[in-house]
C-alpha cells in the first residue's frame, strides 16, 4: 500500500467512527473517560518503558536537553494525563448545547446548536502526554481525531491511543476504535497526503513551533485553526514584591524552557531595575541561562560583572525554547 492510500484509508475509517460517536450518550462517553484514565493509570510502568526506547534514540539523535525533558514522561506527567482526562469527563458535553436562539419577524424560530465537526487532525511536536489531552478532548465534543506527534515520541504515542481505546472499549463495545487514530509512519509526506483528503478530514489543529504551524497552514488543504509564535513575556512592575518576581521569574525560564509558556522575554520597570536586575541575572546565569539585553539592562549588568550579550532587533520576537531570555528595561 502506498503512502497516499495508507492516508486515504486512515482518514476513511476516521470518517466511518466519527458517525458511531454521534450515537453516544454523554454518560457513555464520560465512562469511557474514566475507564480511560485508569487504564493510563494502571499501565504507567508500560508506558514509561515506551518512552525509554524514545528518550534512547532522541539522546542518540542529539536531542537538545529541553526537547528530552519534553519528550520525558515520569510519573508526575503520567499521572497529570490521568487527571487531565478526569478533567474532561467531568465537563459539561458541549454536544447539543445551545448557542443562541432568535425568532424572525415572521414568526421563524431559529436555534444555533453546536454539533461535532466531524474529523480532526492533530498535529504536534515531542510532547507525547498530548496524545491523551488531543484525543480526550475531540472524543468528548463527538469527534475522531487523527493524531500525528512528532517522530521522536512514536512509541509514546502509539502506546498510549492503545491503552485508551482498549478501556474504552472493554467498557463500552459499541465504542468506535478508530475514533481515536495515530499516524502510524514517521515519514513527513504524510502530513499533506492527509490534509488533502477533503472529503474524508474537516479540520486541522497544529501545535508547535512556528516552523510546524507554517508548514502545516501552506500544505493543508483542510481548514487550519492556528496560532504562531508562543512569545511569552514576564513584566516586572516598579511596585513589584522584588523576592516574589525573582520566584515567578526564575521558575518560568528555569523549570521547564522547552515548553510553549516559558518565559522568553523580561521586561523590567526602568525605575526598580538597578535594585532587582542585578540580583536576579545572578540567579539566572548560575543556571546556565543566557541573557540578550538591551543597552540600559546590559550596562547595568556589566557594573556588576555579570556577563551578557547584547540583544539583537529580532531577539524581542524570538521564541527560544531553551535556556535563554531577552532582558528590556521599559
Amino acid at each position: 500500500m502506498s503512502l497516499s492510500e495508507e492516508m486515504s484509508e486512515l482518514a476513511r475509517r476516521a470518517r466511518l467512527a466519527s458517525r458511531r460517536l454521534t450515537s453516544l450518550s454523554t454518560g457513555e462517553k464520560n465512562n469511557c473517560l474514566q475507564a480511560m484514565a485508569d487504564a493510563i493509570e494502571a499501565n504507567a510502568q508500560f508506558i514509561q518503558e515506551e518512552n525509554a526506547k524514545d528518550m534512547d534514540a532522541g539522546a542518540a539523535s542529539g536531542l537538545s536537553k529541553s526537547l528530552l525533558d519534553r519528550l520525558l514522561l515520569n510519573g508526575a506527567r503520567i499521572e497529570g494525563m490521568v487527571t487531565g482526562l478526569r478533567e474532561v469527563s467531568k465537563l459539561p458535553d458541549p454536544v447539543g448545547r445551545v448557542i443562541e436562539e432568535r425568532t424572525r419577524p415572521n414568526g421563524l424560530k431559529l436555534t444555533k446548536i453546536a454539533t461535532p465537526i466531524g474529523v480532526i487532525v492533530i498535529i504536534y511536536e515531542s510532547r507525547p502526554n498530548v496524545t491523551a489531552d488531543a484525543a480526550s478532548l475531540c472524543f468528548k465534543s463527538g469527534n475522531a481525531t487523527i493524531l500525528r506527534g512528532g517522530k521522536e515520541a512514536i512509541n509514546s504515542n502509539q502506546v498510549i491511543a492503545k491503552i485508551m481505546v482498549q478501556a474504552a472499549t472493554q467498557t463500552l463495545p459499541e465504542f468506535p476504535k478508530d475514533a481515536i487514530l495515530v499516524v502510524p509512519t514517521t515519514d513527513r509526506a504524510a502530513i499533506p497526503e492527509l490534509l488533502s483528503l477533503t472529503r474524508d478530514v474537516d479540520l486541522c489543529i497544529p501545535r508547535g513551533g512556528e516552523s510546524l504551524i507554517r508548514a502545516v497552514a501552506e500544505c493543508s488543504q483542510v481548514p487550519v485553526i492556528k496560532h504562531y509564535k508562543g512569545v511569552c513575556h514576564v513584566y516586572i512592575d516598579g511596585a513589584a514584591d522584588l523576592a516574589m518576581a525573582e520566584e515567578i521569574i526564575f521558575n518560568s525560564k528555569v523549570h521547564r524552557p522547552g515548553v510553549c509558556n516559558a518565559a522568553e522575554t523580561l521586561l523590567v520597570d526602568q525605575t526598580i531595575a538597578a535594585e532587582a536586575l542585578p540580583r536576579l541575572a545572578k540567579r539566572l546565569v548560575k543556571a546556565n541561562v543566557e541573557l540578550r539585553c538591551d543597552e540600559t539592562a546590559r550596562a547595568l549588568l556589566d557594573r556588576s560583572l555579570i556577563d551578557v550579550l547584547s540583544a539583537s532587533e529580532t531577539d524581542w520576537g524570538e521564541e527560544y525554547l531553551g535556556l535563554v531570555l531577552s532582558v528590556k528595561t521599559v
